[in-house]
């Protein structure tokens, strides 16, 4: 495979990618669990060009970009909790077409390289308790440790696992 994978801090300009790549990644993955509504509500929710631009800004997240050959293929976000030594991750998506090349991986990889740096000793995550991605969580070390219901408003609630990755 010749394929050459970058993989790079995103900033503000990049905000529309992210997007369009969520728009291209959601419904692939949750229109089996979500309904249709409640999909539109999240996506008009967190991918809202004002929901991105609070995120990177307003609450730090940082957010990293996939290119594969100079194609964006995938994005993930993450930041410290209040919790001490405890990092966040809020978001990573591969686009489909791409899925099973290593890049999610690679993602993950490079955030705990980073946040280990940083003294973090627990990358914690949420996922969907349908996804089929608790599975790749669990190959990388991740262990469930909840349950929760998170309501989002509108009677949507977001029924995920919580799982840890000791550093």
């Amino acid at each position: 495979m010749n394929d050459e994978l970058v993989i790079r801090t995103a900033g503000i300009d990049d905000l529309a990618t992210i997007g369009y790549l969520a728009q291209q990644i959601w419904p692939g993955t949750y229109s089996s669990i979500l309904s249709p509504e409640q999909l539109q509500y999240m996506m008009d929710l967190i991918y809202s060009p004002d929901s991105l631009q609070q995120q990177m800004v307003r609450h730090k997240h940082l957010f990293l970009l996939a290119e594969l050959d100079e194609e964006p293929v995938g994005f993930a976000s993450y930041s410290p909790l209040k919790e001490a030594g405890v990092y966040k991750l809020h978001k990573l998506y591969v686009h489909p077409k791409t899925q099973g090349k290593g890049i999610g991986k690679n993602l993950i990889d490079f955030i705990t390289d980073h946040v280990s740096t940083s003294g973090a000793k627990v990358l914690r995550l949420n996922v969907n308790r349908h996804n089929k991605a608790r599975q790749f969580y669990e190959r990388l070390g991740f262990v469930v440790t909840k349950e929760e219901d998170i309501d989002i408003g509108h009677d949507y609630y977001m029924n995920d696992y919580v799982m840890e990755k000791k550093l």
